[in-house]
């Protein structure tokens, strides 16, 4: 398993679980959704960047 596809599980778990907490304390269907496209497109542009190989330049 890729570390991408790792942390991308671990982004998800966390994801799930700030939802669960945000329906419980009553916030609105619109503003959790909001916030999670945002939390989203955060752990894909990191998850990407803490895992992307080094670019080698060769002369």
């Amino acid at each position: 398993m890729s570390t991408f596809v790792i942390y991308a599980i671990g982004f998800l778990i966390l994801l799930a679980g700030l939802i669960y907490g945000a329906t419980l304390l009553g916030v609105a269907t619109q503003w959790i959704v909001v916030g999670a496209l945002v939390l989203l497109g955060l752990g894909i542009a990191m998850g990407v960047g803490k895992t992307r190989t080094k670019d080698v330049h060769t002369e």
